[in-house]
């Protein structure tokens, strides 16, 4: 899989903690359009705390697969939604925090809502 020119620098640079939410709107069969409810907890979050918009990377994906902004950071095995993908290493053990490479990155929604609880100062999911 070719990575395109803008994601390969971006990769080279400093990165942020990058949150990845699928799109909403998508089709999967009958009855579409459809949202991500995981997804959609999120986008819930960075409208209530626009702060955190403005502290992480966020970005939308396609539904259909393959995910190549994902892929490239974290491998194809990983590219489910929503993801975080970690800027700078965690030691947190309590996360859930799982590894591809270099990269760590949190794939379960809890996890998720409780690391940018404690990384960014908002309140912590219930």
């Amino acid at each position: 899989m070719q990575i395109s020119l803008n994601w390969a620098k971006y990769l080279g640079r400093f990165m942020k903690d990058t949150l990845f939410l699928l799109s909403p709107g998508f089709n999967d069969g009958e009855g579409a359009p459809y949202y991500c409810p995981a997804c959609t907890i999120f986008e819930g979050l960075l409208h209530l705390y626009p702060q955190l918009a403005e502290q992480i990377e966020v970005h939308r994906v396609d539904f259909p697969r393959p995910r190549p902004q994902i892929i490239a950071l974290i491998g194809e095995e990983n590219q489910s939604c929503p993801v975080l993908v970690l800027g700078t290493p965690s030691k947190g053990t309590d996360l859930n925090i799982k590894r591809s490479g270099a990269r760590q990155f949190i794939d379960d929604p809890q996890a998720i809502g409780h690391y940018l609880s404690e990384a960014y100062g908002i309140p912590r999911p219930h």
